[in-house]
């Protein structure tokens, strides 16, 4: 046998992978890149003292309910690792008590991953009751308990239903592509996820809310010329009932191609906000669609997903593949870990997204005065944090501070001012 020629095709093996890298990760950051870019010019933002924009006593009141609200959601996350620890341990005896009643490879790892859905949920539901206690006893909630665990199963469901999909196509493609499954599933999570924005707001957003046409005519013809000011047709104004939940005031925009809208909670339209608030909070969702944000997300999705995909199956080969169903709890432990690890960058992702929606919507409200009345009046609606520490932000804040999304109105502002004056 000659070594050499031996080595050769190894070494030429090994040149075409280290190519395929190198090609995929050029790709990666160039998407990245391009996907970055923002029309958020350079500003230069002043210093604000929230106390300059909100009572003291409204301030403390907020913090008082955050800080239980943090410990309640961290607590959560905690119990999920801690509930997914324990059933990676017992997973073989688990899956051979699942494989003797429901035979079949896939259908033993789909009833595994059922089951890690309802371990996770049963664990959590003592917090999320506490959670929800929290939010009455402040006033963010009137829903009676029962609408509440209504809402919970529901969630379940649905949670059941994407976890089956999940795993029954892992363990499929395992099976027929062996370790290197990953190289399907990643795109194939990506399209899954482009289904689900098209899909939710026909079909799990109606699960928890109804929705009617905006009613007031003359703010939706407002809206569509917003619209027209950024580029893009608004077709559909919807209102959903979310004081059916909740007392907190917001808007969003949900939903791509024939399924795009625009929603406004029944609660921003209870008289509290005025006529050029509504336009402010339009005129930064008609942004997220003119900027094409949604689409964006779904691709920065994709490009977490394909190497999120790779380090499941990077880790389940370590213990013999995820052909076999008793690593499903130990595959959805990592697509967490992995998740969590990752936040921290879809977070800062989101908050770029925001701050662009923030500054179109200035430029075409050209009002900064009710942007800045329009943050003031959300932030004590929802009791929230106007500048939380640094770390929180990081961690979990999709959202710019409402401190920062008032300095950059009054940068704004300040600018129009010194162009009159000169």
């Amino acid at each position: 046998m000659n070594v050499r020629e031996d080595r050769d095709p190894h070494r030429r093996r090994t040149l075409a992978q280290a190519g395929a890298v190198f090609v995929a990760a050029l790709v990666w950051v160039v998407s990245g890149a391009l996907l970055w870019r923002t029309q958020v010019p350079r500003l230069d933002l002043p210093e604000l003292d929230p106390r300059d924009y909100f009572p003291a006593d409204a301030l403390a009141r907020a913090a008082d309910f955050r800080r239980v609200s943090r410990l309640l959601f961290f607590g959560s996350l905690a119990l999920q690792l801690l509930v997914l620890g324990l059933l990676v341990w017992k997973a073989r005896p688990l899956a051979d008590a699942f494989g003797d009643v429901v035979r079949g490879r896939i259908r033993t790892g789909v009833a595994m991953g059922i089951a890690v859905a309802l371990a996770l949920w049963l664990a959590t539901l003592p917090l999320h009751a506490v959670s929800h206690w929290w939010r009455r006893r402040y006033g963010l909630s009137e829903q009676g308990y029962d609408g509440w665990l209504r809402d919970e199963a529901v969630s379940l469901g649905i949670t059941i239903v994407l976890a089956a999909i999940a795993v029954a196509g892992a363990l499929a493609l395992a099976g027929w592509l062996g370790g290197r499954w990953w190289l399907v599933g990643g795109p194939a999570l990506a399209a899954v996820g482009v289904l689900f924005v098209l899909v939710q707001p026909l079909v799990i957003q109606p699960l928890f809310n109804r929705f009617e046409p905006l009613r007031d005519k003359e703010l939706g013809r407002e809206i569509e010329r917003l619209g027209d000011d950024l580029g893009v047709r608004v077709e559909k104004v919807q209102v959903a009932d979310a004081s059916r939940r909740t007392t907190a005031a917001n808007a969003y925009v949900a939903g791509i191609g024939p399924s795009k809208r625009v929603v406004l909670y029944d609660t921003i339209l209870d008289g509290t906000f005025s006529r050029d608030e509504l336009l402010s909070v339009s005129a930064h969702e008609v942004a997220h669609v003119a900027r094409s944000h949604l689409w964006k997300g779904l691709a920065w999705f994709a490009l977490l997903a394909i190497p999120g995909v790779f380090v499941v199956a990077w880790v389940t080969q370590r213990r013999g593949g995820l052909e076999d169903p008793a690593l499903v709890p130990l595959a959805l432990l990592v697509a967490l870990l992995f998740s969590l690890a990752t936040l921290p960058f879809q977070n800062l992702v989101s908050r770029r997204y925001e701050r662009e929606a923030d500054w179109l919507a200035l430029t075409a409200t050209r009002d900064p005065a009710s942007a800045i009345a329009l943050d003031r009046r959300l932030v004590l609606r929802s009791l929230g944090d106007p500048d939380p520490p640094g770390w929180l932000v990081v961690l979990l804040s999709t959202h710019p501070p409402a401190i920062e999304r008032i300095a950059m109105a009054e940068a704004v502002k300040a600018e129009a001012r010194s162009r009159a004056g000169s």
